[in-house]
């Protein structure tokens, strides 16, 4: 990365679950954990690990330079929820197929 900007994407051992009032929107034991310079850690969850079948696409998209161009989905009472890059850039290959949450449960 440029300018002293690190990513890092490494497999988690962790179980992340994601529950947004009494609906569990994900649970995985297959999540990827990414770490950036000047961000928290996050946790990417595999498509087929989060119930998409809740969530709507959101016409938000965001670009990072490091990452790529993010779309989201969001739930009726939570707005761009979850994101994902759908073609991110070549350091962060990884992350393709995979979703994340703004505040999973971590075990």
């Amino acid at each position: 990365m440029t300018n002293g900007h690190r990513i890092t994407v490494e497999p988690s051992s962790a179980r992340v679950r994601v529950v947004h009032g009494d609906q569990v929107l994900a649970d995985s034991g297959r999540a990827l954990l990414l770490e950036e310079t000047g961000c928290p850690p996050r946790y990417y969850l595999p498509a087929e690990d989060v119930r998409l079948d809740l969530l709507t696409p959101s016409d938000t998209h965001t670009v990072c330079p490091f990452k790529g161009t993010a779309s989201y989905w969001s739930l009726p009472d939570a707005p761009d929820l979850v994101w994902s890059y759908p073609e991110p850039l070549p350091e962060v290959a990884a992350i393709k197929g995979y979703l994340c949450f703004y505040s999973p449960e971590v075990s």
